[in-house]
């Protein structure tokens, strides 16, 4: 299996971003990449580069206006008399107060961004845009006949929507996988084992019957994004039952959390898809700072083999994961029983 990664994710460098109302040191550390890069490495996976796929796979997935926004952003608010280092909005569209598209850089902000987690620097649009090019990528090689491809991406993506970001999050990356997929497949899972829930590409493909998204992921009653990944939600229009939400209690441990994903696995094998994208956060280990779920690393290698025993195609798009201590044996574990399960299920495939 390959891996693919770009040097370019260092441009992205978070800084402080908004924590329970107070400025805190963002999770998202460019030493992430390295110990992820490392952990892949050891566990057999070859290093490739990634082809420029351009800017289309971007704008399947993306709105124009905000792809215009990502890419002026920095530039447009550092032109503001006293303004913060990076982009931060201050004000939001909330319920009742959408009514027109602002010009200002001030109100774009706060139309784009849903949070503030997710400030802009100087770099981020960039960086944003490599971690895309990755993933479009990953997907073009499974088109080309790979069994599987990881795509090692920095910033993560799903909690972006087609005209969002947020929760440091900008492009979509595993969406924009999917999307490439489906120049040529007819149908594509996306399962999301990120411990917060992918509601960026929920949102994309909520009214959609080609994309199967599936998230398994802590409660949001208590936990972010909060408003959305209930299990009720289960898609609108066209993409009705084609949303399958696992919300689970705080503190799940591996027991429970497979459970789970056996539920997510027969749903994703009745729906009979061409490939699989796996929005592969490694967040829910019980030692990552985000305090939601209570898995271990031989849970992450038991996830592993599950997923692979599908036996599709499967791009991994890297998503969160934030204990630099522990994600690389985190992925290692994953990778050993994916690949271990997924050549099983796909001999004579590269």
């Amino acid at each position: 299996m390959h891996i693919l990664h770009s040097e370019k994710h260092a441009l992205h460098v978070p800084g402080d971003v908004m924590r329970l109302g107070v400025y805190r040191p963002g999770r998202d550390l460019p030493e992430r990449v390295a110990v992820l890069r490392k952990a892949a490495l050891a566990a057999g996976l070859t290093p490739a580069e990634a082809k420029d796929h351009g800017m289309a796979p971007i704008a399947a997935v993306h709105s124009p206006e905000y792809l215009d926004f990502l890419a002026v952003a920095h530039a447009e608010w550092s032109k503001l008399e006293g303004a913060s280092e990076r982009v931060f909005a201050n004000i939001f569209p909330v319920r009742g107060m959408v009514g027109g598209y602002p010009t200002s850089i001030v109100g774009r902000a706060g139309y784009h961004m849903h949070d503030q987690l997710a400030p802009i620097g100087p770099g981020t649009f960039e960086a944003a845009v490599a971690a895309a090019n990755l993933a479009a990528d990953a997907a073009a090689r499974l088109l080309a006949g790979e069994a599987a491809v990881y795509a090692l991406c920095r910033p993560s993506g799903h909690h972006a929507y087609g005209d969002m970001g947020g929760g440091a999050t900008y492009l979509n990356n595993a969406a924009i996988a999917a999307q490439y997929l489906l120049r040529r497949l007819g149908r594509v899972a996306l399962i999301d084992i990120d411990v917060h829930h992918g509601n960026g590409t929920q949102g994309i493909f909520y009214d959609r019957a080609d994309v199967l998204f599936v998230s398994l992921h802590r409660d949001p009653t208590d936990y972010h994004p909060y408003f959305v990944g209930y299990g009720h939600e289960r898609g609108a229009g066209a993409g009705l039952g084609y949303t399958l939400n696992l919300p689970l209690p705080a503190g799940t441990g591996d027991e429970a959390y497979l459970a789970a994903l056996g539920t997510a696995c027969d749903r994703i094998a009745a729906y009979a898809p061409d490939a699989l994208v796996v929005s592969l956060g490694l967040d829910a280990h019980r030692e990552d700072p985000s305090l939601g779920l209570d898995l271990s690393h031989e849970g992450f290698a038991r996830i592993g083999g599950a997923l692979g025993r599908l036996g599709l195609p499967t791009a991994l798009i890297q998503e969160g994961g934030y204990n630099v201590a522990t994600i690389g044996q985190s992925l290692g574990a994953f990778l050993d029983g994916f690949t271990g399960a997924h050549f099983i299920s796909n001999k004579g495939r590269r």
